[in-house]
């Protein structure tokens, strides 16, 4: 169940940072609603994160987060916000990817 609570952590990672990302474009009094997503998101992640490190290795979930959290990240910028998506980009995302399951794999 903390592996479950872990991966959500890191999807509120993508999405706070996300946030960040459209604040930045944001006019107006739309920027105050993208910072308030901010915050929601950020809350929920570190409180997700806090439950999983109760069961987990700090170390291994942390990693493990912010792995997601980064995977994720560049995954929303490439899809969602025109960034680049050449060979060595997306070569270190996959190497990204099997250090988080090998991570998983050897966590006790």
């Amino acid at each position: 169940m903390n592996w479950i609570l872990l991966i959500i952590a890191g999807l509120f990672e993508v999405a706070f940072a996300s946030c960040l990302s459209m604040a930045k474009v944001a006019t107006g009094k739309e920027v105050y609603g993208w910072y308030g997503g901010f915050l929601v998101c950020l809350t929920i992640s570190m409180l997700l994160l806090i439950r999983a490190t109760q069961s987990l290795p700090i170390g291994t979930a942390y990693a493990v987060w912010t792995g997601i959290g980064a995977v994720g990240t560049v995954l929303v910028g490439i899809f969602f916000f025109k960034e680049p998506a050449h060979f060595w980009r997306i070569f270190f995302i996959f190497a990204l990817i099997g250090s988080i399951i090998g991570l998983k794999a050897v966590s006790h």
